[in-house]
């Protein structure tokens, strides 16, 4: 007798100091809360992805009990793991990481706030170490409460862009700024002939455009983009207005579905197109920040002040005297349509102080007109209509002050 009690006696000594059961899991909107019959010795929990889940190791406890799923999980599944343990399986209906774990003062709750997060953030946390939670009771021993640390890496703050360069050095001389349309993300119209992309071709002549100006010596220069590079239409306008710019050129290619449209045209504001295809090209143009997913729909405060502002009539035609100045000096050097000037309510010429126009230097998807205006002798031809128009715009001001 005295032997089976020895045996048993072993048996009691060698079998693991824990024997909880899992009584309940509880998914709510923002945490997860397992409820167990007994303290537990150990809980971890980590990511997987593809498909998304949340692994929750329970050490020292058996699976059982009742599920409620609910929030960013669809189901829950558990099973034994290990010699001693039950893994959980928490399948995501979007992706969720656990931020912090609990255990309740008795040992025997374990509550896991949960965090919605983004696809990227997700995948990034499923290459990282597991999380681990300490019950406050250990083989019978009173311990601190658990405390861990979750890392993310935080990406740098992204850089304020600075102003870009003033070509010129004289301070005296007036600012013209050049915008090269599109850039980025956002590549603009696309030949349907040999994919070329206005994005590209409007870089290089706006910087045409810049030579030829620097060359005259009588205005300074700014590009608001010199690389391929998205900027939002307020930005755009916005650089030239901090830079105290004198007049805004916005350079574009345009395109058409079918035909065979061709030719130059310039655009100056006006909140009522000047006919359909201005209406058109307005809707298309504005349409760029929606691109990169900025949403422009609602106009802030400023921007109605803005809009208000544009009523100061000196500034619009000014624009619309340049324009005219543009065609008359563009017609004997590159082709132009037979309304050249046309107005259309566009985003990037809402500056209510600097003259600005949107000059369309041809039609890209015209093979003609975009073997043109991508050519070195186009540009150029394209550059010194600039030129003469800009000398003439400005000599006329200082003739009037």
């Amino acid at each position: 007798m005295s032997f089976v009690f020895a045996l048993l006696a072993c048996w009691f000594v060698g079998a693991p100091g824990w024997a909880a059961s899992v009584e309940r899991v509880e998914v709510q909107h923002d945490r997860i809360v397992v409820r167990f019959d007994q303290p537990i010795a150990d809980a971890s929990s980590f990511v997987l992805a593809a498909p998304q889940r949340i692994a929750l190791d329970l050490q020292g406890a058996t699976p059982g009990g009742k599920i409620a799923a609910g929030g960013p999980v669809s189901s829950v599944r558990q099973g034994a793991h290990g010699a001693n343990g039950t893994r959980v399986v928490f399948d995501l209906a979007r992706p969720a990481l656990v931020t912090e774990g609990v255990f309740g003062r008795d040992g025997r709750e374990l509550t896991l706030e949960l965090q919605t997060v983004d696809d990227v953030t997700f995948a990034r946390a499923a290459g990282e170490r597991r999380l681990h939670f300490l019950p406050p009771f250990n083989m019978g021993i009173v311990q601190a409460p658990a405390t861990y640390a979750v890392s993310v890496p935080i990406p740098p703050a992204p850089r304020t862009p600075g102003l870009p360069r003033i070509y010129g050095e004289d301070d005296s001389r007036p600012l013209v700024v050049i915008d090269a349309g599109h850039g980025g993300v956002d590549p603009g119209a696309i030949s349907p002939i040999d994919g070329r992309r206005e994005k590209d071709v409007t870089l290089k002549i706006a910087k045409a455009i810049r030579d030829e100006l620097v060359k005259s010596g009588r205005v300074r220069v700014a590009l608001t983009r010199e690389d391929d590079r998205f900027l939002v239409l307020q930005e755009r306008y916005g650089i030239a207005r901090k830079l105290r710019g004198d007049l805004f050129i916005s350079i574009h290619c345009d395109s058409v579905g079918s035909g065979s449209a061709s030719g130059a045209s310039v655009y100056t504001l006006s909140e009522v197109a000047s006919d359909k295809e201005s209406a058109k090209l307005a809707a298309r143009e504005n349409k760029a920040d929606v691109i990169a997913g900025v949403n422009l729909a609602a106009t802030s405060a400023d921007i109605s002040s803005i809009l208000i502002d544009l009523t100061q009539r000196e500034t619009m035609n000014s624009s619309a005297n340049f324009a005219r100045l543009l065609g008359r000096e563009a017609q004997p050097l590159i082709p132009v349509k037979p309304n050249f000037h046309r107005m259309a309510s566009l985003m990037v010429l809402k500056a209510p102080d600097m003259p600005s126009i949107l000059f369309e230097t041809g039609y890209i998807s015209n093979p003609r007109d975009a073997d043109f205006i991508d050519s070195a002798d186009g540009r150029r031809k394209i550059a010194q209509s600039i030129e003469r128009a800009v000398e003439v715009h400005f000599a006329r001001r200082m003739a009037s002050n």
